[in-house]
Formats: C-alpha cells, sequence, structure tokens
C-alpha cells in the first residue's frame, strides 16, 4: 500500500476537528510519540493530535481513510513490541484526552471507561466501592486502560482471576470508515453472532479504535498472604510451579525471578533484601480470599509442595509494607534491567508443567550465542519473560546472530506448546517471528480479517502479519 503525505490543507482541516492546541507539528513535540518502550526505536509521525470524542476520531478516520494517511492509535506509549510506532510516519492519534471513568454501577458490577484511563487510577477508583478489577500489568502506574485491551495485557493475577478477556463485555468503536457501533452487549452471556468484542482484544489498534469500553468486576478480595520462596536453581522453582496446581492450590499470583534480576534491582533501586548465598531464583506466592484461617491453609499446604522441590527459605511477609516492598521488586525488576544493560526483552509463555524445559533451553541458547538472560515473570500462567542481555557480546555479533538465537528461543517455546507473546503482543518486532507458530492459511485468515475491517490498510500498519 502507498499511503500519502499529509498537505497543507488535509492538516487545516485536522486542526478544525480536533482544534489548533490538540495538533502537534513540530519535531520537538513530535519526539514523545515517536518511540514506546520498546528497545530504542524511533519512527516520527507528521502530525500528532490528541481528539477528545469519539465524534471527533471519527471525523479524522474518515478524513485519513479518504486521503490514505496512515494512522496510528496510541495509548500510553508504555508497550514493548512497537505496537504504538507510527513506522509509516502518518497520523498519531492519542487517546490521552479520553481520560474518564463514566460508570460504575455496582448494582451489575459493572464499569465504563474512556481508554485514556490509567489502569492504576481505574483500580483504586472501584477498590473504594469494595470492587476489583484484577488486571494489573508491571505499568499499571502508567498504563492506559485501552493499551491494556489493544495488547491483551495481564499481570500477576491472571492465574487465578483469567486474562483481560474475562472481563470485557462491549466496546464503543470507531471503524477506519469512520463508522461509531457497539460490538456486543453488558451481558455476561453472548451467543449473538461473532464476538467482535473479543477479536478486537489484543488487535493492536489494527481493526479499529476504541473509544469506551464496559468491563466486569468482581467483588474485592479482603485478606491477602504473600510468601517468598528460594530455591537453588531455575528449574526447581519452576517445577514447583505446576506442582502446587496439581495439588489443588490456585493462588492469586505466582511469579518467577531470577536472582540477577533481584541482584539489578538492589543496585537500581536501593532496597534493603538480603540475597543468600547459593540460591538463584525464588517465586512470590499470593494467596488472597475472605476468611484468614483458610489462607493460612492454603499456604501450609503450598509450604509442602514446596518442600519436594528443595526450596531453602520462605519468607512470609508479615506486614503491608514488606508485602509492598516484595512486589514493588518484582514489579521494577524490568526497570532495572533495562537501566544495567543493551538488551532485548521477549514474551514466551508455554504450558506451565513445561517451564523447567523452557528456562533450561534459553540458558543453552544463550550459552551458543554468547548472550546472557534474566528471566522473570507470570509463572502460575507459563509466561516468562526473556531479558536477552548483550553483556560480552560483540556489536557484530548482537546485530547480526542474536535474531538467530531469539528465533531459536521460540521455536523451543511452541515446541513445547507455547506461543510467541502472552501478553505483550505482536506489533513490529515480534511479527517476523508469527510464522514458526501459524501456518499461512491462519496468517490469510488475519490478514482477511484486516481487510474487511479496513479495506484501504490505513490503521496501525506494518503490525502483527508478516
Amino acid at each position: 500500500m502507498k499511503f500519502n503525505t499529509i498537505s497543507v490543507g488535509l492538516l487545516s482541516q485536522i486542526k478544525t476537528i480536533v482544534g489548533d492546541a490538540n495538533v502537534y507539528t513540530r519535531r520537538d513535540d513530535l519526539e514523545r510519540y515517536s518511540h514506546d518502550e520498546t528497545e530504542d526505536l524511533h519512527y516520527y509521525p507528521e502530525v500528532a493530535v490528541k481528539p477528545k470524542t469519539a465524534a471527533e476520531v471519527s471525523a479524522l478516520l474518515k478524513l485519513c481513510n479518504a486521503h490514505l494517511i496512515p494512522v496510528t492509535p496510541r495509548g500510553a506509549g508504555t508497550g514493548l513490541a512497537g505496537g504504538a510506532l507510527p513506522i509509516h510516519g502518518g497520523l498519531i492519534i492519542s487517546m490521552e484526552r479520553f481520560n474518564t471513568i463514566i460508570a460504575i454501577d455496582e448494582r451489575n458490577l459493572q464499569a465504563t471507561v474512556e481508554p485514556g484511563v490509567i489502569t492504576e487510577v481505574f483500580m483504586n477508583a472501584v477498590e473504594e466501592k469494595g470492587l476489583f478489577y484484577p488486571v494489573d500489568p508491571a505499568s499499571k502506574g502508567s498504563c492506559f486502560i485501552g493499551g491494556n485491551m489493544a495488547n491483551c495485557s495481564g499481570g500477576p493475577r491472571v492465574v487465578k482471576y483469567g486474562t483481560i478477556r474475562e472481563y470485557v463485555l462491549n466496546f464503543e468503536l470507531v471503524l477506519p470508515s469512520g463508522d461509531i457501533i457497539w460490538t456486543g452487549a453488558n451481558t455476561l452471556k453472548y451467543a449473538s453472532g461473532y464476538n467482535l468484542t473479543q477479536l478486537l482484544i489484543g488487535s493492536e489498534g489494527t481493526l479499529g479504535i476504541i473509544t469506551k469500553i464496559v468491563v466486569k468486576l468482581i467483588p474485592k478480595p479482603t485478606h491477602t498472604a504473600l510468601m517468598l520462596a528460594s530455591f537453588t536453581t531455575n528449574e526447581q522453582a519452576c517445577g514447583a510451579v505446576s506442582a502446587i496446581f496439581r495439588a489443588g492450590l490456585v493462588p492469586s499470583a505466582l511469579e518467577f525471578m531470577e536472582r540477577k534480576g533481584i541482584e539489578w534491582v538492589k543496585e537500581h533501586d536501593g532496597i534493603n533484601f538480603n540475597l543468600l548465598d547459593g540460591i538463584n531464583a525464588y517465586l512470590l506466592i499470593e494467596v488472597d480470599g475472605t476468611n484468614p484461617d483458610v489462607i493460612f491453609g492454603d499456604c501450609e499446604k503450598i509450604n509442602t509442595v514446596l518442600e519436594e522441590f528443595d526450596c531453602r527459605d520462605i519468607l512470609f511477609a508479615d506486614s503491608s509494607a514488606q508485602k509492598e516492598e516484595l512486589w514493588y521488586m518484582r514489579r521494577t525488576m524490568a526497570v532495572s534491567v533495562k537501566s544495567n544493560s543493551i538488551y532485548k526483552e521477549e514474551d514466551t509463555v508455554v504450558p506451565r508443567a513445561e517451564l523447567p524445559a523452557l528456562i533450561k533451553g534459553i540458558k543453552e541458547v544463550g550459552a551458543k550465542y554468547g548472550f546472557e538472560s534474566v528471566c522473570y515473570g507470570h509463572a502460575g500462567d507459563g509466561n516468562l519473560h526473556v531479558n536477552i542481555i548483550k553483556a560480552g557480546m560483540s556489536d557484530a555479533d548482537w546485530n547480526t546472530k542474536l535474531k538467530d538465537g531469539i528465533k531459536e528461543i521460540f521455536e523451543l517455546t511452541v515446541a513445547l506448546g507455547g506461543t510467541i507473546s502472552g501478553e505483550h503482543g505482536i506489533g513490529l518486532v515480534q511479527k517476523e517471528f508469527m510464522s514458526l507458530k501459524y501456518a499461512e492459511i491462519n496468517l490469510n485468515l488475519m490478514r482477511g480479517i484486516k481487510q474487511v475491517f479496513d479495506p484501504n490498510g490505513i490503521l496501525n500498519p506494518g503490525k502483527i502479519t508478516p
């Protein structure tokens, strides 16, 4: 597809739609829209705009569709797969001003929210009413809830409460044509034709722009217990994960962390945490509910399982402050790793019983190609974030051979029954690996869906499908 550039006349029409104050054309102003949190990639749009209403988004898309201007929707810019990078220039539509929690319906345990609301702000708002929205990615303090929808983001509590798909009921959506539709119904059941709402989750802004979201809420758990278990090897820690579930226990969170990751958090943030000699891996395990006796009983049962995997020590958080410190250590690990080295982050996911084989294989691939890795992630879901560290790898090998190493990690992941992204999405940087998981017929079905929604291919072009 050959796209056009934004002419002076089109720019004038754009300003008429959203107002001069919400249109950005200076390179200094466009810099923040040229990148997200994906490595060090920069692509500048020609123009960035901040609309406020679905009608304004509709008018912008009608204009761009008619003139073949590429459009990249953007949330908070916290993505890790390049999904919000305007690789063809064109127009960035930032959802920053869509920042209203429209309604919290306590009778039906639902809420209607705009996509530019910060996830943690929304979580706190519903918690004030005794309700719970359990989708909490590590970047919850800055990411937008709309971006979570676009990337099918998860977080630690997916293991008990399910993915973001479990909590989305309906979207108001602006199509590339400018038409505004609702994708489903505000009901817990839906058997009325194709489920367009579910199709939109994880579509990374390639099919339409979400302008309202209706989500399901649940009652908030009243009590939590948190423990940190230490192991001598990665494989022992990962092996304990599926054993916990086989024992009939379902923690509300079960996170894996390598020792190196904690070392870098200590160095980056100066937290006071005693790393024991000989310990190389940790599981952070949370149990929640409404009955403290039941929670304590589950913790004792988990402790028994952990002992079977040579668990060397268990730290029980004995205060809210200690719980917050342990969670802070896990949530800031990505930032700490990024601050220490040139790196690339991959987002693998396998059936959780295959985690020991996955992490063993990752280390073997690293040894083969000369890179190091720091792994952590949502072990309870089988979701392992692999931070590949340049370390002593030469610039030439980093730029030429690393891709082969990443491919081998993904091949292993798929061979173990997994896939190449659990929650970060495909975006720009993973799309070349899609054929490792999907046959051409699968990819053509995805391309066909894109064609139906976006015949001119203007919306977030160059993402997901190779």
